[in-house]
């Protein structure tokens, strides 16, 4: 298993092209818009969380066959948790990432800012 920082050839997003590193930064910008368009944003505001910037954290492994695998979450509540790991269920099977040209399982990190108003 891999970290996705250090892996050599990162997981592919579907429809990215490109270079080692546009591809890299490509499935970064995909994850995060998957995010920001599936996140229930509103659940922040509805759970009475003191006003602020939250952050809910996301790690999972995308494994050699480029599936969403092991995902788990921390966050200042039960519900932002749940809402997260749905949110990363949702992403779509992707290229797997590969270490000396074999696939293998990589490491991802994903934060979740959410604002909460008052």
């Amino acid at each position: 298993e891999i970290p996705f920082a250090i892996i050599e050839e990162a997981p592919i997003y579907p429809g990215c092209k490109g270079t080692k590193e546009e591809l890299k930064k490509c499935l970064q910008d995909q994850i995060n818009k998957h995010v920001q368009k599936h996140f229930k944003t509103h659940l922040a505001q509805d759970l009475g969380l003191t006003a602020g910037k939250k952050k809910v954290y996301v790690q999972f492994k995308i494994d050699k066959t480029g599936e969403i695998v092991d995902i788990r979450a921390r966050g200042p509540h039960a519900r932002l948790e749940k809402e997260a790991i749905r949110v990363v269920q949702l992403l779509p099977k992707m290229t797997p990432g590969k270490q000396r040209t074999r696939p293998v399982r990589v490491s991802y990190t994903l934060p979740v800012t959410l604002v909460v108003l008052q």
